[in-house]
């Protein structure tokens, strides 16, 4: 799925940070978020602008809503 959503954003043309795992001081607190908001922990977990979306399924959803290019645009990724 990593490779799904990384080809996604290369097309749209968004900004891009990744952070590696081992990186992440605080992954524990990102699973707790994700599980709060329903979602399964994942790999990956997409933010924007410090709001997560979610995983590999969410973000897909949302491109095909045609959600996903106008929150890339509001956030200045793109």
């Amino acid at each position: 799925m990593y490779d799904t959503i990384k080809r996604l954003k290369i097309d749209l043309g968004a900004n891009r940070t990744k952070y590696e795992l081992y990186h992440i001081r605080n992954m524990r607190q990102i699973d707790k978020a994700q599980e709060q908001l329903g979602y399964q922990p994942s790999v990956p977990a997409v933010f924007i602008v410090q709001q997560l979306i979610g995983g590999a399924p969410q973000v897909m959803n949302l491109h095909v809503d045609h959600q996903l290019h106008p929150l890339l645009t509001k956030a200045g990724a793109i």
